[in-house]
């Protein structure tokens, strides 16, 4: 790893003594800069272990909706930890767990009644196929265990999620052949492209266990957006060819697009809906897979068989229920969506200027996500040292610079988001 020597003997005994045995992510450890020490986090600030502060502009993956440090969180996390941090979800419940899948139930549109914890984003989508196909077979139809997916699309890292990414823009190209082969089509977002859409399911339904999109905003596979009338689109198609619709609303889920979720936006219901990142407002892992009661009934039955044989080891736990939970109070209480739509407001203002630079492609807004698409980034680790040096923390990547901040960040904390965001790509 390429080490800042002139900062490294300042680092604190920690960093240095256990970053030689540590492994990143998405990282080239041989080349990539060191990562910066953390000591501290308050509202949208990181506290660096020299004593900088910088102001957050991506909330930490998206996750930290409400800030760091909400005080109604670590409250609500500090009582269940009293009480009980944890117990297997095999034969036990706990209060935290349900009344979470009861709120989650009441909160989504439609039958998405039945709620499935695990424990990250990835899990989640894995879980949402397994159901998908076994919906299936438990219906006695055994052909059906492939999905569309669609180009520009990430659905996470782990050996099933990867089969649906995006095969050339996406980062798992390398494991080609270990995959098993889904269905990777352009999003029906022209005519054309839902008449190709069309025809190819009309070919293929009989081996089709449904359609994963990720509603609005496809995040990962480069902030790029479609309307409410590509999802429209699917739903007519899904219930065409009796297809099972999913969707992955791990970054747009709880307000990150305007609305609470992305298919509240659209007014379409999926027949299973994906959750995690801000569902626990960044503090604990938590993720949840939720389905219709139609799809819960074909695992409902006296054959053991039937059953949905799933379980992850820290399923449901009670510690990150809880910051869940106190999450959900938070947006029943505080103006969320509103404090989105001010964001999405000086993100349109803020970044316009953008668009009359040399280097980029598009500016483009939707609630709390704010992206500026250049013609390439050269070294986009240089880039991100560049941000640093102006006191925020963006993650760049791919060809795009984004801002995705905690719907509480302070105007004059946003306004320097995007005053560095203007300043950096200029200087390009």
């Amino acid at each position: 790893m390429a080490e800042d020597t002139s900062k490294s003997k300042a680092a604190p005994e920690w960093y240095r003594a256990g970053l030689p045995h540590i492994w990143l992510p998405y990282a080239q450890m041989k080349t990539a800069p060191a990562p910066l020490p953390v000591v501290r986090t308050a509202g949208s600030r990181i506290v660096l272990a020299d004593g900088r502060e910088l102001i957050d502009g991506i909330a930490s993956w998206w996750t930290a909706c409400h800030g760091y440090n909400h005080p109604h969180i670590r409250a609500a996390v500090a009582r269940q930890m009293a009480d009980m941090p944890h117990v297997m979800f095999g034969g036990l419940v706990h209060e935290q767990a349900l009344t979470l899948a009861r709120r989650l139930a009441a909160m989504l549109p439609g039958d998405l009644t039945r709620v499935f914890f695990s424990d990250s984003g990835s899990v989640s989508v894995e879980v949402a196929m397994k159901m998908a196909v076994q919906y299936w077979l438990n219906r006695g139809v055994r052909a059906k265990t492939t999905f569309v997916a669609f180009k520009g699309g990430y659905h996470g890292d782990t050996t099933g999620t990867m089969a649906v990414c995006d095969p050339d823009e996406g980062m798992h190209a390398l494991f080609a052949g270990l995959l098993p082969q889904h269905i990777i089509a352009d999003l029906p977002d022209t005519e054309e492209h839902a008449a190709a859409l069309d025809a190819l399911l009309a070919r293929a339904h009989g081996t089709i266990a449904g359609i994963l999109v990720e509603p609005l905003v496809q995040g990962a596979g480069g902030m790029k957006f479609h309307d409410a009338g590509t999802l429209r689109r699917l739903r007519a198609l899904a219930d065409k060819y009796e297809l099972l619709l999913i969707f992955d609303e791990i970054f747009t889920g709880f307000g990150r697009t305007g609305a609470m979720f992305a298919c509240e936006a659209a007014g379409v219901t999926p027949d299973i809906v994906t959750l995690s990142k801000a569902l626990t407002g960044g503090t604990l892992p938590l993720a949840a897979t939720i389905a219709t009661s139609t799809v819960f009934d074909a695992f409902w039955s006296d054959d053991p068989q039937k059953a949905l044989m799933h379980g992850p080891t820290f399923m449901a736990n009670a510690l990150a229920c809880a910051a869940a939970n106190a999450s959900l109070d938070l947006f029943e209480r505080e103006p969320r969506l509103d404090q989105v739509a001010r964001i999405a407001a000086a993100l349109e203002e803020g970044l316009a200027p953008a668009r009359e630079f040399l280097r980029v492609k598009d500016v483009r807004v939707k609630g709390a996500i704010g992206v500026v698409e250049l013609d390439r980034i050269d070294d986009v680790s240089a880039l991100r040292a560049h941000f640093v040096g102006e006191g925020v923390f963006v993650r760049p990547f791919g060809n795009i610079v984004y801002l995705a901040p905690a719907f509480t960040i302070a105007q004059d904390e946003l306004n320097t988001l995007t005053s560095a965001v203007l300043k950096v790509v200029r200087s390009l």
